[in-house]
């Protein structure tokens, strides 16, 4: 039986929010009509969200045009991309001893709403890709997070699948992809049900196991 295991990627497997921060607030600082400048918090309480309502509430106040945020968002993007190449983020403990185990048995991929160039920085910087089969993105498909997790598991054919995340979205995506979901506790959010909990990476591969064992999605 082919089983997957589809990650969210902020809060999940790392927290990337300072190196963001930095990147965007280079960018913001040369925009003349901007004064906006973005916090750690900001960031924290901002991911997991589509790119585009990310826009929106970073600057709702500052009276700009639905199209000059997007081409601020843009250069956002771009440059937080590159910078994450360099400087990488902070993974949570055990990420890659965690990845490697259930690679052996699972095909592990990175579903999340961030722009194109995004998750591959992620896994360039830090070296994950041998045990990440696939990933999309919102910024790759333009499609919500539930319709890119089922994406990915029809054209990965998984019989069955899980999705881990730490957020509310997450959750709400699992369901509406049809899959079984696991919240990551250590991460930025909470989630208003009863679902499986990790506190710590090393938990997850027997929480999959658990999960997986009630039958098929």
């Amino acid at each position: 039986m082919k089983q997957g295991i589809l990650f969210d990627l902020d809060g999940t497997l790392w927290d990337s929010s300072r190196q963001v921060v930095e990147a965007w607030n280079e960018v913001l600082a040369k925009q003349a009509d901007v004064k906006r400048r973005i916090t750690v918090e900001d960031m924290q309480s901002f991911m997991g969200l589509p790119m585009d309502e990310i826009g929106r509430r970073c600057f709702q106040e500052e009276n700009l045009t639905p199209e000059r945020i997007r081409e601020i968002m843009k250069t956002c993007e771009a440059y937080e991309n590159e910078y994450i190449r360099q400087h990488g983020g902070l993974l949570f403990p055990h990420v890659e001893e965690v990845l490697q185990e259930l690679s052996k048995n699972y095909v592990l991929a990175v579903v999340s709403n961030c722009q194109v160039g995004y998750i591959e920085a992620f896994l360039e910087y830090h070296k994950l890709s041998p045990y990440i089969s696939d990933h999309e993105s919102f910024g790759n498909t333009g499609l919500q997070k539930g319709d890119n997790i089922r994406l990915v598991c029809e054209r990965n054919h998984f019989e069955q699948a899980v999705y881990v995340g730490d957020i509310q979205g997450d959750y709400d995506s699992a369901c509406k992809a049809g899959i079984p979901f696991i919240l990551a506790g250590y991460g930025f959010g909470s989630v208003d049900a009863d679902v499986p909990v990790i506190n710590n990476l090393t938990e997850l591969p027997r929480v999959v196991r658990t999960c997986l064992e009630e039958g098929p999605t």
